[in-house]
């Protein structure tokens, strides 16, 4: 016997090829039982819908947005750059990203993005954002607007949003906890420098950090965290105050954005071989710290599949189809100097 077909379904279900169509799109007008007696037929046959074939026939398109801090981190730049790269792939597969910079602290700006997303037709949205009650308001919008969401980079727990696409930010923050403490050079205390509180992925490395510094290296103290607000110049302003105050640190630990406030510090001391510097994020910067000694290790998501697997989530969304979990997981990179890429 060939593959089960939508005709063998309505056959089977008593039913119209009509009624199994809406059913299989989950359109509305089908009574729950109709709808009840087709999925019986579909688990009875063994049918596997090819989503693909569906979407061409009905000339299907796929329209995502990707919404990004308005801000200059070269962090951001790389993501940029792999959206770019993705959506030239993804326009043959019948799919389209477009990005969207957004200042997320400003309500206004907030709902002139929430307003251009409704007005168009969009699909799906990925937002890399700080977890705060405007971001968490505007995924609630979004998903009263039947638009599949996924947060991006940092996780949006408390949140309606469908998935989240990024590493595991507790355990980088443990292999932060884990490097420093076999590359620290000396016992001493730790300088912890970060972009936000607000942002869950900084919370959960910091967290992650000291569980592990506590628990196996007792002899590196982690002082409480800076905030450098992505900017490079605060960043460096509150690392000098906090040196000029301890004293003296054996390791500096960047939880996010301002690397190149930190290394400016480093160079500036004299400290570059002497104090053990970990980050997060390979750019042009941290490459060029790895190589000049500066920084020891660095972290690193890949943001290609960072935003592949945006996109995956999002169509899966779209199409009603699983999540293939294993694709989907962001492998944690450690990058030293002799392994650069």
């Amino acid at each position: 016997m060939g593959k089960p077909t939508v005709h063998d379904i309505a056959r089977e279900a008593g039913v119209s090829l009509a009624t199994v169509d809406r059913v299989l799109n989950a359109r509305p007008g089908v009574r729950e039982k109709t709808a009840a007696r087709v999925h019986t037929a579909i688990e009875k046959l063994g049918y596997v819908r090819d989503i693909y074939a569906a979407n061409l026939a009905r000339q299907r398109n796929y329209n995502f947005v990707f919404i990004l801090p308005d801000g200059q981190s070269q962090f951001l730049h790389s993501m940029r750059d792999a959206i770019a790269e993705a959506r030239v792939g993804l326009l043959a597969d019948r799919s389209d990203i477009r990005t969207i910079t957004v200042q997320l602290r400003d309500p206004a700006a907030m709902i002139r993005t929430m307003h251009r997303i409704e007005h168009a037709r969009v699909d799906g949205v990925a937002i890399l954002a700080s977890e705060t009650p405007m971001v968490r308001d505007m995924i609630a919008h979004f998903k009263e607007r039947g638009i599949s969401v996924v947060a991006l980079v940092t996780d949006q727990p408390n949140s309606e949003r469908d998935h989240f696409v990024g590493i595991d930010n507790l355990a980088a923050g443990r292999t932060a906890g884990h490097l420093m403490g076999r590359f620290a050079r000396r016992p001493g205390r730790v300088a912890v420098v970060l972009n936000t509180t607000q942002a869950r992925d900084m919370v959960d490395r910091r967290l992650g950090f000291d569980e592990v510094l506590t628990r196996d290296f007792p002899h590196l103290v982690a002082l409480p965290s800076l905030e450098g607000r992505d900017d490079h110049e605060r960043t460096a302003q509150v690392l000098n105050a906090c040196l000029d105050s301890v004293g003296d640190v054996s390791g500096i630990y960047c939880v996010g954005a301002g690397m190149r406030g930190v290394t400016q510090v480093v160079a500036a001391r004299g400290l570059t071989g002497k104090v053990t510097v970990v980050g997060h994020d390979l750019t042009p910067h941290t490459r060029a710290a790895l190589e000049a000694g500066t920084v020891d290790v660095i972290i690193n998501q890949n943001t290609g599949h960072l935003v592949r697997s945006a996109a995956r989530v999002l169509r899966a969304r779209c199409d009603g189809a699983p999540v293939i979990a294993s694709q989907e997981k962001i492998r944690i990179e450690i990058v030293l100097k002799e392994n650069l890429p």
